[in-house]
């Protein structure tokens, strides 16, 4: 009997971690922690979220991690590039404490509609 393979230890991991965010973001205490936790989360989703929906985890962790865009807009043939660019731009003038905070919030709705 070889015991548990990756796939299910990783699913139990995120299932314990799973019910530990829905506590904290229901109690509003959203922290460091609680983003760092949604940041690995968003990663172990059972499905991959549409394009927009990564672009918009993709401008909120921007935001949350490093402020308003610091960066010139990419050339014209980098259109992925271009598109996360653009995504950021709109999170402009956002805290980074909002940022992290709708982050957490957009990770949870993820797990919701993927599973986790």
């Amino acid at each position: 009997m070889r015991g548990r393979g990756r796939g299910q230890r990783k699913r139990e991991k995120c299932g314990a971690t799973c019910a530990q965010s829905e506590r904290s973001t229901q109690s509003g205490n959203m922290s460091q922690a609680d983003f760092d936790k949604a940041a690995e989360e968003v990663k172990t989703l059972k499905k991959t979220p549409s394009d927009e929906e990564m672009l918009k985890v993709y401008a909120l962790y921007k935001q949350a991690t490093v402020g308003d865009v610091n960066t010139t807009r990419p050339g014209m043939l980098d259109f992925k590039g271009k598109a996360k660019w653009d995504i950021w731009e709109t999170k402009k003038g956002m805290s980074q404490e909002d940022a992290r905070s709708e982050y957490i919030k957009l990770v949870e709705e993820l797990k919701e509609k993927y599973g986790c």
